[in-house]
């Protein structure tokens, strides 16, 4: 595989057979949803796994990950089960994944590699496509390190006479190459980036708040997104197909960030995000690369945190959104917490939607606990209408443009001290200060 198309080929095939490797090293329950979770990432992959493999050790073997004697196991049963890949769950540094290639003669993925493939093959979007891109490149980088041991080098000469061997100019290519696609791509998204910003901009001058769907992989923030549009679609576009996201039974299965705009008749309007997935272990490199994407969870007023509720790993999933979150600098945003599936729950299947404060049970795919969730997102973006006698110096005009954005002027009338107004408000999470400015000339 040529290192120029390294960027858009992908590691396996359609139908590849795999053999998972799991290290134990901390909490069984715990391990064993890691491994659960590698084989759906597999099928994700349209990868079958055919056979796992297990060890526990109290720290990873510095050379193979695993023990010498288990990676003759896994070498013997590649052989008899006649696989094409073996993918270990978890990072694997450069020189443990060279090592395993050798010893074992298949090709060797980790679980970082592995969502780097998914991703690769769900990005639609420029931005997405560029930002995967970047995320394989840095991960790539640093694994081309000893690959032209086994090549051909000649040594002897300096300067111009110096005479390097087939594999190490193609290993210099390779990383020079990589190097400056890299760069590529940094100055590519940073343009992408100021668009989205712009856009942003706009949105938030408009005064609608922002409402980020956020949650774990595959917790139904999409079927949520989509039964929202349906309800409340605007009433003027008969077909709103071209709106919705992508809705799939599986993991990754949307990587962009959309915004659409939720009205709901007779109520203030709010822009609602649908961002990807969360999930334990996600390599560093998509976090860092999805930066800019991820930023629009950090922006909104209210996060909703979708929860497969029927998954029996929910409250692991919830801590792994909750770290994330915390990473992206967004864990003091007010959040509402849907627990969605529950329909697949006896105790809750003849008793949704339920809402309880700042949850609600409810089952987004069948339609059941949207408009209670909409009621319940609403309160806490808008509060009770407000009522208002002010008297606006001339010299704070500014403050009229602010207040026709969040409520309606009722009466109006000039004085010597400045603009009479009686106003009716209906403030949004993100207009306390200027509430506190309107106070001081309330009479």
């Amino acid at each position: 595989m040529k290192v120029e198309n390294q960027n858009n080929q992908q590691l396996t095939s359609e139908n590849d057979h795999a053999i998972l490797v799991g290290l134990q090293l901390d909490d069984e329950d715990h391990f064993r949803h890691a491994m659960e979770e590698l084989a759906e990432l597999c099928e994700a992959c349209h990868i079958t796994p055919i056979f796992t493999l297990t060890q526990a050790l109290d720290a990873p073997h510095q050379a193979l990950y695993i023990g010498s004697g288990k990676v003759s196991e896994v070498r013997r049963a590649a052989e008899e089960l006649d696989a094409d890949v073996i993918i270990f769950d978890d990072s694997l540094t450069p020189s443990q994944a060279r090592n395993l290639n050798l010893e074992i003669g298949l090709p060797i993925l980790d679980r970082t590699a592995l969502i780097l493939e998914i991703f690769r093959q769900r990005a639609r979007t420029r931005e997405a496509r560029l930002q995967v891109e970047l995320a394989r490149l840095q991960y790539l980088l640093p694994r081309l390190s000893g690959m032209g041991t086994a090549m051909s080098r000649q040594g002897g000469g300096s300067g111009s006479r110096s005479n390097k061997g087939a594999g190490e100019k193609q290993l210099e290519l390779d990383r020079r190459y990589i190097s400056h696609r890299i760069t590529e791509c940094k100055k590519e998204l940073a343009a992408v980036k100021k668009q989205r910003q712009t856009q942003r901009k706009s949105r938030t001058l408009s005064a609608i708040p922002q409402v980020a769907l956020v949650g774990y992989t595959n917790a139904g923030k999409s079927t949520i997104m989509n039964q929202m549009l349906s309800v409340y679609g605007n009433d003027a576009i008969a077909d709103i197909t071209h709106k919705k996201v992508l809705q799939e039974d599986m993991l990754f299965a949307t990587l962009d960030t959309i915004v659409r705009k939720i009205t709901i008749p007779g109520k203030p309007a709010f822009y609602l995000s649908d961002t990807v997935g969360f999930i334990d272990k996600l390599p560093h490199h998509l976090v860092d690369a999805f930066r800019s994407t991820l930023e629009e969870v950090c922006h909104a007023d209210l996060l909703l945190q979708v929860v497969d509720v029927s998954d029996p790993y929910y409250r692991e999933h919830m801590r792994v959104t909750q770290e994330t979150l915390a990473n992206l600098g967004a864990a003091d945003i007010p959040m509402i917490i849907a627990y969605n599936k529950a329909d697949r729950l006896p105790q809750f299947a003849n008793d949704l939607p339920l809402v309880t404060g700042n949850h609600i049970h409810m089952a987004a795919a069948l339609g059941t606990g949207i408009p209670e969730l909409a009621d319940l997102l609403l309160s806490h973006l808008f509060a009770e209408p407000v009522t208002m006698q002010l008297l606006i110096p001339y010299n704070e005009g500014s403050l009229l443009h602010e207040m026709n954005q969040i409520g309606e002027i009722l009466t109006t009338e000039y004085r010597n001290e400045g603009t009479y107004l009686e106003v009716r408000l209906t403030p949004s999470a993100k207009d306390g200060e200027l509430l506190q400015r309107l106070y001081r000339y309330e009479v």
